[in-house]
């Protein structure tokens, strides 16, 4: 008596070894939990980044004299000119968070702006304006809150070497960070720290009349 065994056809090999791949991880994330056993699912992280290479040094001669923070939400939509958001376009809400600082750079004072009476008790000095820093986003306070992506976008970042670039969104917060510098009493403040900053030095030299103004 002969007896024919029928071979597991080919699409029911796959769905099998999805399955069990399915159970072994299953299994290992409940093991996991068990006392002893989490190492053996436990993940590492190592880090093998090479050392930080100084490229070059620059002398500083600006006073920074005051610093802003700021926060602005960004909703970046892009959108395809005759397909569906649904299959192709983006949509990111990002909350940028950023500092801009405010400096006066005494290393553009001539000799000229700077004046002394002859018993060295009375001082003089015109100083250029304040002006603004690049914005500095902050990456621990800054995060996108959500992401909308149709399906061709989301099948590109399958094959993209980084599906996950906030680089636009980053690009636009510190644009509106800078912007909203620009509107805020930021520099007023730098050139009146600045002043408060000259005068106790001064004073402290022995000069008991201080006079700092700004422009060209």
């Amino acid at each position: 008596m002969t007896m024919s065994i029928k071979r597991m056809p080919g699409w029911a090999k796959v769905v099998s070894a999805f399955v069990l791949v399915l159970v072994v991880l299953f299994a290992g994330l409940r093991l996991s939990l068990l006392p002893g056993l989490r190492d053996v699912f436990g993940t590492e992280t190592h880090d093998r980044s090479g050392p930080a290479l100084l490229k070059s040094i620059q002398d500083m001669s600006r006073y920074d004299a005051a610093s802003g923070n700021f926060q602005v939400v960004v909703d970046l939509e892009k959108d395809a000119k005759y397909l569906p958001d649904a299959l192709h376009g983006t949509r990111t809400l990002y909350v940028g968070s950023g500092t801009v600082d405010a400096y006066v750079d005494l290393g553009r004072l001539a000799k000229n702006d700077v004046s002394v009476n002859g018993d060295r008790t009375a001082a003089t000095l015109r100083l250029p304006h304040a002006a603004l820093g690049k914005p500095a986003l902050d990456p621990d306070r800054s995060y996108a809150v959500s992401k909308q992506r149709g399906l061709l976008d989301r099948l590109g970042d399958i094959f993209s070497d980084n599906p996950n670039d906030e680089r636009a969104v980053q690009r636009l917060a510190a644009r509106h960070i800078g912007d909203a510098a620009k509107e805020s009493k930021l520099t007023a403040r730098a050139e009146e720290n600045t002043t408060g900053m000259l005068k106790g030095l001064l004073n402290s030299l022995g000069f008991k009349e201080v006079t700092v103004t700004y422009g060209a």
